[in-house]
C-alpha cells in the first residue's frame, strides 16, 4: 500500500522521475535566492520580477511557439530588462525601486497577455501562466539543474559583499567598493531561477517554492546558511508531497505544491523557534531579559 502510494509513481513513469528531479533542483537553487530575497526586503520585488517574464517568454512564444530556449530567453531578458529599467527610474526620480518594480510588472503582465492572445490559444496562455511540472521534458530539466548549479556557484563567488551589502551597505562604500554591481548580478540569478521555475510552475506559480520555504526557515534559523539549509527540504518536502497529492487525486501540481509550501508556512509561523506564535506566547514580551 505504501509503495503504491509513496514510491510507484516514480519507479512507473518517467515524467514522474523528471518532475522529481526537477524540484530538487528548483528547492536547492531556489531557496537560497529565497534567503536573499526575504534578508534585503524584496519579496514583493521578486513577485514583480517573476510576472516580468511574461511578456518575453510570450514574444518567445510567438516566434518559436512551445519552444524551451526561445520562451527562457524571453523571459530572462524582460526580467532583466525590467530590473535595470526599474532601477534606473529609481534613481533619476523621487520614485522608490518597489512603486517602479510595481508599475514596470503590471505593464509587463498585461503586455504579455496580450501577445499571448493575439495568436495563442486559451491553453497557450494557461500553461505560461501556470507550467506543468509534470511535462517538464529533458531540455527542460538541463535547464533546472544547470540553473541551480550556476545560481550556487554564482552565490558563493559573491556571498561575502552581498551579505554585507544587505546588512551594511555604507560599510561597502566606505571600502570603494560599488554594491550596486552585486545587487545587480544577485537580481540576475534572481531572474534566472525564475525562468528555470517557470518552466515548471508558470509565471504566477514561479516565484511560490522559491518564496515561501525561505519565510518558513526565519522561524526556525538565523544565519544565511542555516537558513538555506533549513528552507531547501522544505521546499523539496513541498515539492514531493505536491508532486504525490496531484498525481493521486487528478490536481494541478504546480498550485498544490505551492500550497503545501504555504502549509509549511504556516505551521513555521504557528510553531517555529524564532520570533513564532509559540515562542511569543512561551516568552512574553514583558518578562524577556
Amino acid at each position: 500500500m505504501l509503495y503504491d502510494l509513496l514510491i510507484a509513481p516514480f519507479a512507473d513513469f518517467g515524467f514522474m522521475r523528471r518532475a522529481l528531479v526537477a524540484s530538487l533542483a528548483l528547492s536547492v537553487g531556489g531557496s537560497a535566492i529565497g534567503v536573499f530575497l526575504i534578508l534585503r526586503r524584496m519579496s514583493l520585488m521578486g513577485d514583480a520580477l517573476a510576472h516580468s517574464l511574461l511578456p518575453g517568454a510570450a514574444l518567445g512564444f510567438l516566434l518559436g511557439g512551445l519552444s524551451l530556449p526561445a520562451m527562457s530567453l524571453g523571459g530572462f531578458l524582460a526580467g532583466v530588462a525590467t530590473a535595470l529599467v526599474s532601477g534606473v527610474i529609481a534613481r533619476f526620480s523621487s520614485m522608490r525601486e518597489d512603486a517602479s518594480f510595481a508599475a514596470a510588472y503590471l505593464t509587463a503582465m498585461a503586455l504579455g497577455v496580450l501577445i499571448v492572445s493575439l495568436r495563442g490559444s486559451a491553453v497557450d496562455l494557461m500553461n505560461i501562466l501556470f507550467g506543468a511540472i509534470l511535462a517538464v521534458d529533458e531540455a527542460a530539466l538541463v535547464l533546472v539543474v544547470s540553473t541551480a548549479t550556476l545560481t550556487l556557484v554564482g552565490l558563493a563567488a559573491i556571498y561575502r559583499p552581498l551579505v554585507v551589502e544587505c546588512f551594511n551597505p555604507g560599510f561597502l562604500a566606505a571600502m570603494g567598493i560599488r554594491g550596486s554591481v552585486y545587487h545587480y548580478l544577485f537580481l540576475s540569478l534572481a531572474v534566472l531561477n525564475m525562468v528555470a521555475g517557470f518552466q515548471a510552475l508558470g509565471t504566477l506559480m514561479a516565484l511560490g517554492l522559491i518564496l515561501l520555504p525561505a519565510v518558513a526557515s526565519s522561524f526556525w534559523a538565523r544565519e544565511v546558511w542555516s537558513m538555506t539549509l533549513v528552507a531547501a527540504p522544505m521546499a523539496f518536502a513541498s515539492a514531493l508531497i505536491g508532486l504525490l497529492v496531484s498525481f493521486h487525486v487528478g490536481l494541478p501540481s504546480g498550485p498544490v505544491i505551492v500550497l503545501f509550501a504555504s502549509l509549511f508556512f504556516l505551521g513555521s509561523l504557528l510553531l517555529g523557534s524564532r520570533a513564532s506564535v509559540r515562542a511569543r506566547l512561551s516568552h512574553p514580551v514583558h518578562l524577556r531579559g
